[in-house]
């Protein structure tokens, strides 16, 4: 930036800043509580975290008691450095009933005043004389209709009827409005319409989905017309207003998607929101600039700071993704300005709305603007209602064109949006903390944010922005991944795919095309390291579509059993005496083999098994992660341990292999927890007969061919499909096996620990057995819990996969406040989910595995109409389009949520492995930990609620392997979340943790007497 337009820059700043003079920030002035909540937000933020999550219960405490109780366990911790006035108010907090009472209703009252200084109002009707306010003061507004996140279609059809009445309100209130600026005709200053709206897209569609891209935009577009219809009806401004990073792409699509659309083409009303905080934000802007130019076509861009920061970088975390948001504030205002000086540069298809708070920034913006020529109809100042009031009437003072975003909703519809104006306010550099509460000099508010950033980062001037401009490098998760592939740095999982990416999306689809084209797959044995056919063998069907052979897969026999047995038992001692080093690289091979083969693996899931992308995908990155944990396990535990230290003595821990292990594995993660349990017997130093379960052997065939080419010598790995009907007791039962692994179900897994054990005078050991087995996993729903997440991850634990998870949620335990709002929102949330066949993403349910597992489930759910339930029940069959093709095919079950059921009865007591969900009142929450304990598994368990104390109680109380709190009770993550149960569940031992690899060796234990006629060495060695 040249200095002359620096200077001119400055120059408007501290003009703005003169018409500001004498006016404070309302939400700062220590004169009113909600001055005093920030002040204290902003000084502690131990009081900061507890007042957020406090706002945030709030609207669903129901009765005084609640309000008290909550307030209580949110402010009375002792270790928390809390504003001395609020430890006295906490300690007077609830004295008497009366005294309760007035102070709940003084707390409610004043989180309502909170509300109040950000939401306009709860509906367009109450919003009226606020809208009319801001007029009569020369100031537009956009509405913003705040809501529930919306989980059902009813929900969605709900949305849009807001939409259409909001419209038809402001419509006719219109009339009476005089346009703002003095001018002739129906526009404010002559070119913007005085109704303005902002719509969100999530809500146009339930399902919107990024891996189904396609359908959710069509989906998304039936609601969108209409209402985009009555708004050019209005001749109303219609803005798509931006959520979060995965809708980004979708929301772009979808505006541009309808403006297509012959009949809107024209209308030059519309605008989009880009986010200068996102790396990528240019590339997108350079998107629109292409496509608004191709297609003639004139829009708004509305262009913000970004007001998900936080969410998105705990998301990317969590994922192992590329963060996509600037991490220095200084960034994103130079980002800001960049691209505000790009739209001003394409005025001639593009207006651009300004909404930020910050001084500096909107000097840059209107200087840039007379310097690019930009007349002033082409630009407009927007600003937060209840925010910085002073520089939205210094804005009005200097002449500028001024907009209010106004939101309008309930206090309960109006939380997240609420927290997210707290947040803002509070945060460190907020520009209007920094203004009006800290007060810092006007010099350093109005500085050049790339100055800034040139400080702070090393290399040339100006090198900041243009160094962490855009995206950053689309390989950098895969890069992280392959240096892990090396045992190098510590272990961090293989992200999943992030289905916003156009990429992904396209070479998915097309590796489902690639591994169809190789139907059927013929899938031989390997023995030895060699290649066995066999006279006898099976088909693998696909379940969606069981006239589809996946593979035609070799079967064995007793011979070939106790061949496999006998080449893994001679190729031990050797593999026992592998450096654990060389052991752990042959996994770290196997993980760099499988992400070359990440999309087929996945894609042969699909088809094989029936799960969808997203489930596909994942379960290949779990494999990988075991992979690359368990090496990293290995060598943690190789070294010998030195125990005690005495003169005169050495001791020394060390582990070893036991021998032959028989690994048996299911067929619902065919290939993570193959590969986990298979992977962390190899680095053990064991050696293993692989038998895949019977529904998936070519994704076993898979595996056996990633451990080939990871290197392993003939012998180590032997791979033998075929029914374990006829091959489970052979293998299990053999007296040169010294290790069992398995992972199913609870009967087989019993005959498998009985027989392991039976006395067998040929066996020269006792056999281990690491098993794993099912559950009756139950959520607890408690009275204050979010039913916006609650519903989506009740859904998602109990649906997904078509319920046929060991850790899948088959009890829903929902205390009684709110049990009949939440049942409804669960039904039509179900109600709107698409079944079919899974190589479709926009099914979220596909087929179970198989015509036995079908009957098995279907005679559950006649169990539950014969015992009188309340069913919903929700068919398979060609569901408002919901996929192409009928299910007739396939074995395909309706989605069955069972009510009012009974916690003693079968339904609610014996393992289902289907999608059909028993729902239990209970009267508390001390109950509902009661019927969740009351069977006999104890693998995971969920608990939504927002009750601190009630999270202590489960903490100490929810008996089961897995416990989570305000999440779902499926998607264990290696090295995060070690999984297994006790009980029927399981022996207690925990995959992906820090202890599985002892369950397949032996401690040894070596102690040497160094004294030698009364002399010792000061330190002893290690044996060899």
């Amino acid at each position: 930036m040249n200095s002359e337009l620096e200077s001119r820059i400055r120059q408007t700043g501290y003009r703005l800043y003169d018409l500001m003079e004498g006016e404070a920030g309302s939400i700062f002035s220590r004169e009113y509580w909600v001055g005093k909540l920030f002040e204290w937000c902003m000084n502690s933020e131990p009081f900061k975290v507890q007042m957020l999550r406090f706002i945030d219960v709030f609207p669903y405490l129901r009765d005084t008691d609640a309000v008290i109780g909550h307030i209580q366990q949110y402010f009375s911790d002792p270790t928390l450095n809390f504003p001395s006035a609020v430890n006295w108010g906490i300690k007077y907090v609830a004295p008497s009933w009366m005294t309760s009472r007035i102070i709940a209703g003084s707390i409610g009252m004043n989180i309502a005043k909170v509300a109040r200084q950000f939401i306009a109002g709860t509906s367009a009707k109450d919003s009226l004389p606020v809208l009319e306010k801001l007029r009569s003061s020369g100031l537009a507004f956009s509405i913003d209709l705040l809501g529930e996140a919306v989980v059902s279609e009813k929900e969605a059809d709900g949305y849009a009827e807001r939409y259409l009445q909001l419209f038809e309100f402001l419509d006719s209130a219109q009339s009476s409005w005089r346009p703002l600026g003095a001018v002739l005709g129906g526009l404010d200053w002559g070119h913007s319409p005085r109704v303005n709206v902002s719509i969100k897209p999530s809500a146009m569609y339930s399902q919107m989905n990024a891996c189904a891209f396609e359908h959710s935009i069509e989906k998304s577009k039936e609601r969108l017309r209409p209402i985009l219809r009555r708004a050019v009806k209005a001749g109303a401004f219609v803005n798509f207003d931006m959520e979060h990073h995965g809708l980004k792409d979708l929301t772009f699509a979808l505006h541009q998607s309808i403006m297509e659309e012959a009949e809107f083409g024209s209308y030059p009303h519309t605008g989009i929101v880009i986010q200068a905080y996102l790396r990528e934000s240019e590339k997108d802007l350079e998107r629109i600039i292409r496509w608004a130019n191709q297609g003639g076509f004139h829009l708004t861009v509305r262009l913000v700071k970004g007001a998900y920061w936080d969410q998105e970088v705990i998301v990317a975390g969590q994922r192992n993704w590329p963060v996509p948001v600037f991490a220095v504030k200084s960034e994103t205002d130079a980002n800001f300005e960049h691209l505000a000086r790009i739209i001003l540069q394409n005025s001639n298809r593009l207006k651009l709305a300004c909404a930020s708070h910050n001084i500096r920034s909107i000097s840059a913006v209107v200087e840039m603007a007379k310097e690019a020529g930009v007349a002033g109809e082409q630009i407009e100042f927007q600003v937060l209602y209840g925010m910085g009031q002073p520089v939205r009437n210094a804005l009005h003072k200097a002449g500028l064109h001024v907009r209010v975003y106004c939101p309008v909703g309930e206090m309960l519809q109006g939380m997240a949006y609420l927290v997210r104006r707290l947040l803002e306010n509070t945060a460190n550099q907020s520009f209007l903390r920094q203004t009006f509460s800290q007060r810092l000099p006007k010099a350093d508010l109005l500085r050049n944010p790339v100055d800034k950033l040139n400080k702070s980062l090393p290399g040339p001037p100006g090198a900041g922005l243009a160094r962490h401009e855009g995206p950053p490098p689309e390989s950098v998760g895969s890069e992280i991944a392959r240096e892990a592939g090396h045992g190098v740095g510590p272990f961090t999982i293989e992200p999943v795919y992030d289905w916003s990416r156009s990429e992904h999306r396209r070479q998915f689809a097309a590796a489902l095309n690639n591994v169809r084209e190789r139907f059927p797959i013929q899938v031989p044995l390997q023995i030895g390291g060699y290649r066995i056919q066999t006279a006898s063998g099976f088909a693998s069907l696909n379940p969606n579509d069981s006239y589809e052979t996946v593979g035609t897969v070799c079967s064995a026999d007793i011979k070939e059993a106790e061949l496999a047995i006998a080449a893994a038992k001679s190729a031990f001692p050797q593999w026992r005496d592998t450096p654990a080093q060389h052991r752990a690289d042959c996994l770290f091979k196997a993980a760099a083999s499988a992400r070359l083969k990440r999309r087929e693996l996945a894609a042969l899931q699909v088809l094989e098994v029936g799960k969808t992308w997203s489930e596909a995908d994942a379960d290949v990155c779990e494999a990988i992660d075991y992979l690359e944990y368990y090496g990293r396990e290995m060598l943690r535990r190789a070294a010998p341990r030195p125990m005690g230290q005495v003169p005169g003595e050495t001791s020394f821990l060390l582990y070893e292999p036991r021998g032959v292990a028989v690994v048996i594995a299911p067929w619902n993660f065919p290939m993570a927890i193959s590969t986990g349990m298979s992977s962390a017997a190899i680095v053990t130093g064991n050696t293993v007969v692989y038998k895949p379960a019977s529904q998936s052997p070519v994704t076993g065939f898979m595996l056996n061919g990633i451990f080939e080419e990871a290197g392993l010598p003939r012998g180590v790995f032997n791979f033998v499909p075929g029914p374990g009907s006829s091959l489970g007791d052979v293998l299990t039962a053999h007296p040169d096996v010294a290790l069992i692994a398995f992972t199913g179900s609870r009967d087989v897994g019993l005959h498998i620990l009985a027989k392991a054990h039976e006395n067998n005078e040929r066996s020269a050991f006792v056999k281990n057995v690491v098993l794993e087995m099912g559950g009756k996993n139950a959520i607890i729903v408690d009275s204050d819990a979010d039913l916006d997440e609650a519903v989506v991850y009740a859904l998602h634990s109990a649906f997904g996969y078509q319920g046929q998870k060991c850790s899948a949620c088959s009890r829903l335990i929902v205390v009684e406040d709110i049990y009949d709002r939440f049942v409804e929102r669960l039904k039509a949330a179900a109600q709107s989910i698409g079944i079919g066949p899974v190589e479709f993403p926009q099914n979220f349910m596909g087929a179970v595995i198989e015509q036995a597992a079908r009957d098995r489930i279907l005679g559950y759910v006649e169990m539950g109409k014969n015992a009188g339930y309340p069913l919903f029940e929700l068919s398979p069959v060609g569901r408002n389009g919901a996929h192409p093709h009928p299910a007739g095919n396939g074995w395909f079950v309706p989605l069955s949520i069972f009510t009012d059921v009974d916690p003693e009865s079968r339904l609610a007591q014996e393992e289902i492995f289907g999608p059909v969900l028993a729902v239990i009142k209970v009267k508390d929450f001390d109950e509902a930990l009661r019927v969740a304990n009351g069977t006999q598994y104890a693998l995971t368990g969920g608990v939504l609620s927002r009750s601190p104390a009630n999270i202590r109680k489960a903490r100490e109380n929810f008996r089961t392997g897995n416990l989570y709190i305000n999440r779902g009770c499926t998607g264990a993550v290696v090295g995060r979340h070690p999984f297994g149960g006790f009980k029927m569940s399981g022996l207690g031992s925990k995959a992906g943790g820090p202890d599985y690899l002892l369950h397949f060796m032996i401690a040894r234990n070596i102690v040497e007497n160094t004294v030698r006629k009364g002399y010792a060495p000061l330190e002893g060695a290690p044996p060899d």
